[in-house]
């Protein structure tokens, strides 16, 4: 199997005990250049999450939202612990089934789908696929006729960090009905039921609702002569450091047992921030800094500090995430805190990644670092007014990294003599720390 690498200044290191990273960074702030900012990661914490999630919902399959961080040493490690993935696009397709992942481990998860990536899903035998429209089900008749269909309905959290239901699932008591009556019209197979509760979700009892109205439409259906098979919980897991999947997973796991009892349902998820947010942390640079005084008294009203990274490249997860950074220093900055704002380096306005937050004073050449940066952010980044990108160092325990080399991938013939470390060790830069 091939681990492809999009950036060669990627490297994984093995140490011996736990990833420390706070002291990595200690030591990588002390090696770097101060010019460019960078990402650790750990790989250790994805492997704790997916060992978390196999032990709270055993019977909930999570297929990785590869959309919210498609960093290839993510979906590797995912890959060869037994994950399966939930790809929007043939660009994320192409990337998963290039690691060597079977095609029925991957749901087409957009329900609104290009005629072309349709095409080429097909062509690579990737038939599990989400719809929430009639047109949209003429457009697979025609290009993918052979697709099992899963409908996403629309049942949304009240509250939740990125809402999905203004553009995706339609209504499950008007239009599911109808659809699954056009669908069979259609000759087309439909084996079941999709929702989404919308990203960062703060509302876990709607899981048990949306469970419920979807054991609703797996009966109608039978009327129609379906037999569902596959019910899809989709994501809004939460990832950040200090929050759990506990209370989710009962609430889940009680809806299935009361709704789905009959194990002969597959059922399966699509967790992005849940596996990601919590093992990428950035470390950035102060490169210049601004003092205003109040005019009227001449005394410090407030510091302004201008970052090496900002809106356009990690910290999109602002505007498109709904997301707040909270900065934590390193160093010796003690004593009086002054109204602070935080720039990022482009020359926009809008390049504001704090208004006011009150922090002791900064120098030039300081170090901030901000946690939890590991979901929608390295995706949608750019080097937009010619300032580089983050490069990424990770990082994986000795007895992890022992630990998956003996994992063969589950429920897949092709990759069932591949062990994770055979994938990892395809990574270019693997050095031992």
């Amino acid at each position: 199997m091939k681990f492809l690498t999009q950036n060669e200044t990627e490297m994984v290191q093995i140490v011996d005990g736990q990833v420390n990273v706070p002291a990595i960074i200690d030591q990588l702030t002390g090696q770097l250049s101060s010019e460019e900012p960078f990402y650790v990661m750990d790989i250790d914490d994805i492997v704790r999450k997916h060992q978390a999630w196999i032990e709270k919902m055993p019977r909930v399959v999570p297929h990785y939202a590869v959309k919210c961080n498609d960093t290839e040493v993510v979906c590797a490690t995912l890959a060869s612990m037994g994950a399966s993935f939930d790809c929007a696009s043939k660009g994320e397709i192409a990337k998963i089934l290039a690691l060597g992942v079977s095609p029925d481990r991957i749901i087409f998860a957009n329900p609104m789908k290009p005629s072309s990536h349709l095409r080429y899903a097909g062509a690579n035998n990737v038939k599990t696929m989400t719809f929430d429209s009639d047109i949209e089900l003429h457009k697979i008749r025609k290009f993918c006729p052979d697709a099992k269909l899963v409908l996403r309905i629309r049942c949304e959290a009240e509250k939740a960090s990125c809402p999905l239901g203004k553009k995706f699932g339609c209504d499950p008591v008007d239009e599911a009905p109808r659809l699954i009556k056009i669908a069979r019209s259609l000759n087309l197979d439909v084996v079941g039921i999709s929702f989404h509760v919308g990203s960062g979700c703060a509302d876990f009892p709607i899981y048990y609702k949306a469970i419920s109205i979807a054991r609703k439409l797996f009966d109608y259906a039978k009327g129609f002569g379906y037999e569902f098979n596959l019910l899809d919980i989709g994501g809004g897991f939460p990832g950040d450091f200090g929050t759990s999947i506990d209370e989710v997973a009962m609430i889940v796991n009680t809806a299935l047992d009361k709704f789905f009892p009959d194990k002969s349902v597959r059922v399966i998820s699509e967790p992005g921030r849940y596996y990601v947010a919590s093992a990428f942390t950035l470390v950035t640079n102060v490169q210049s800094k601004r003092i205003c005084l109040d005019p009227a008294t001449g005394t410090i009203d407030r510091m302004m500090y201008y970052l090496n990274d900002g809106v356009y490249a990690s910290f999109n997860c602002i505007f498109f995430d709904n997301q707040t950074p909270k900065p934590k220093l390193i160093g010796e900055q003690r004593g009086k805190t002054y109204k602070t704002t935080i720039w990022g380096p482009s020359c926009d306005a809008l390049d504001q990644l704090i208004e006011t937050i009150h922090m002791p004073e900064l120098q030039i050449d300081d170090w901030v670092i901000f946690e939890n940066m590991g979901a929608y952010t390295i995706p949608i980044a750019s080097p937009f007014n010619g300032f580089p990108l983050p490069k990424m160092y990770c990082y994986i325990s000795k007895e992890s990294w022992e630990m998956i080399e003996h994992l063969t991938t589950l429920s897949d013939e092709t990759l069932c003599n591949t062990s994770a470390a055979e994938l990892l060790s395809n990574y270019e830069n693997v050095v031992c720390a």
